[in-house]
């Protein structure tokens, strides 16, 4: 008996080649939609199809209308005629309901790694009549956002997605649909947004201590650190303290009174460097980073941020931790 081909048993089935065909045909066509933050609704980017539950009509209007000719049923064809009637309005219903719609991405906020990106989108509804269940949703998944837009108004809906990892990304391709009135019928659009959501890494859960402050150039050794090592930057609370030198925010933790040491700090730079975050992988080194930045701004202290190629001088602040979480993200 002869033994199959090769080319016999390495063919992929007929329905894998369509499956592939399909998604081949489908990025192409993503590829070809245009990107931006806020879309308008018209014709040309607006699609409809029949549900499941439209095709299930047609079906019984088929079958009633032909028993409507074969036994010459005035009611048969009074009953077909006005479910196609209503059939064609919902269908009009359903496409003016998301046809003029605007949609607005709001600038998305960065986030850590492992926890979910939320992405709140704008449905702008300029029309003198509300849109009913309009949902949003991120494309081929089916967790669905749903909301009701008043006449002349807006409403806000939530959709989220987990990126894989830290990093600057791209927001996933996005979908927008309705059923309304009859659910015979849906419409649909499919949105590119251009915007990126920034994932900074993610801090390390029990990270090792600050490292020792470094000598200021021209001051000689280093002074003022904790027989620990870790750097403090603090001291005990002085009457006649200025209060803008009280560490509040290490008062509201820890209930200790603390003020800047304004001399130590003259002498000491407090640096966070990838080359002294310990042996561990570049990840791990990251993320321990990541934990000393939080830390540092925690206490109030000026610290500066070492990566390869990147350094950021010693600052404090909002400001300063996310462009130092930033460069981390980035690194």
């Amino acid at each position: 008996m002869a033994s199959p081909t090769a080319s016999t048993i390495s063919a992929p089935p007929w329905w894998a080649l369509r499956a592939r065909a399909s998604a081949r045909l489908r990025r192409w066509w993503h590829d070809r939609l245009p990107l931006s933050d806020s879309l308008t609704l018209t014709q040309r980017n607006v699609y409809i199809l029949p549900t499941r539950a439209g095709w299930m009509l047609a079906a019984t209007l088929g079958v009633l209308l032909i028993a409507s000719i074969n036994y010459q049923l005035n009611l048969g064809y009074l009953l077909t005629f006005l479910l196609a009637g209503c059939a064609v309005a919902g269908m009009v219903v359903c496409h003016h309901t998301l046809r003029g719609l605007t949609l607005h991405l709001l600038p998305p906020q960065p986030l850590f790694a492992g926890h979910l990106a939320t992405l709140d989108v704008k449905l702008v509804n300029a029309r003198r009549a509300p849109r009913h269940a309009i949902g949003v949703a991120l494309l081929d998944t089916e967790h669905w956002s749903f909301a009701d837009v008043p006449a002349q108004g807006d409403s806000t809906v939530q959709v989220s997605f987990k990126p894989a990892r830290r990093g600057l990304h791209r927001v996933p391709t996005l979908t927008a649909e309705t059923r309304f009135p009859l659910g015979t019928f849906r419409v649909w659009t499919v949105w590119r947004p251009a915007a990126r959501v920034l994932v900074y890494p993610t801090p390390e859960a029990q990270p090792p201590a600050l490292p020792p402050g470094e000598p200021r150039s021209g001051t000689g050794v280093a002074a003022g650190v904790r027989a620990s090592g870790e750097f403090d930057g603090v001291r005990g609370y002085q009457r006649g303290d200025p209060m803008k030198l009280v560490v509040w925010k290490k008062f509201a933790k820890s209930g200790e009174l603390v003020s800047r040491d304004t001399l130590h700090m003259q002498r000491q730079e407090l640096w966070l460097d990838f080359a002294r975050a310990g042996s561990v992988d570049a990840e791990a080194r990251l993320s321990r980073l990541t934990a000393w930045v939080l830390a540092a701004d925690a206490q109030a202290l000026d610290y500066g941020l070492r990566l390869p190629g990147v350094e950021i001088k010693p600052g404090s602040g909002a400001a300063h931790r996310l462009q130092c979480l930033e460069a981390l993200a980035r690194a």
